[in-house]
């Protein structure tokens, strides 16, 4: 194997069977209930997101209202305990398996995602990551209603564009070196990322990128999911915002 090899990895339904910005929240609401209704803050802006009047980014601000108040240090807290307790009981152990594999190959791990970078990064520590890439909010003493994104959404091209910007040594990765790396993601909006390395793993994949990934020979992974359609998955998510889903 050459001296440089990397494998980089998505977040939400690929590590883990959810989005884990609904995951967190309901583990905040489990311990701060009342916060459910701070969601009355996002409620108009979901709405304009729906008839396309707010960008995902914007949502995705407004989304952490529930957060309004809070001071940084319980944050971290429970960002930590977050990643320590709930991200190890949902992580796919198919995941968790190839995570390992590539640490025993000596490949450096990378997780690359799109969810905030305040429990991001606790959990890139709780799974044995050696970075992580994702989006940046703006936080203060204590959380605003509305935090600030500080370099824009982590997603497309965008993920390799930080990537190489942070992770020594992945800018200067020849196509050979690239060309033994491996990249895991379940969507299409993360084909950059996939592309960028040798060996592609699709995690449950939708029908058109699993399409791309049998044109292209990449690998399939199905792990077993807590829920069997995107109703399921979407009925979890609605539970999850409502404090109101196992941890």
């Amino acid at each position: 194997m050459p001296a440089r090899s990397f494998a980089f990895f998505d977040l939400d339904h690929t590590l883990l069977p959810f989005d884990t910005q609904a995951l967190f929240c309901n583990f905040v609401l489990k311990r701060e209930p009342w916060r459910v209704f701070l969601h009355g803050l996002f409620v108009p802006v979901a709405l304009a997101r729906a008839c396309g009047l707010a960008s995902t980014a914007t949502a995705k601000r407004a989304f952490l209202s529930y957060l309004r108040g809070m001071p940084r240090d319980r944050l971290a807290n429970y960002a930590h305990e977050f990643a320590e307790v709930c991200v190890p009981k949902w992580a796919y152990p198919d995941l968790r398996a190839e995570i390992l594999r590539h640490k025993h190959q000596n490949r450096v791990l990378v997780l690359n995602t799109a969810s905030p970078d305040f429990y991001a990064h606790a959990i890139a520590h709780a799974l044995g990551f050696d970075y992580c890439i994702a989006t940046q909010f703006e936080i203060g003493v204590t959380f605003p209603g509305m935090p600030r994104l500080i370099t824009g959404n982590n997603k497309h091209e965008a993920k390799i564009a930080a990537m190489e910007q942070v992770v020594p040594g992945v800018a200067e990765l020849t196509e050979k070196e690239r060309s033994v790396c491996w990249s895991y993601s379940d969507s299409v909006a993360d084909l950059p990322l996939l592309e960028y390395a040798g060996f592609a793993v699709l995690i449950h994949p939708s029908k058109s990128l699993a399409a791309i990934g049998q044109q292209r020979d990449w690998a399939i992974l199905y792990p077993a999911r807590p829920y069997r359609t995107k109703m399921g998955d979407m009925f979890r998510v609605v539970l999850q915002m409502f404090g109101l889903h196992p941890e």
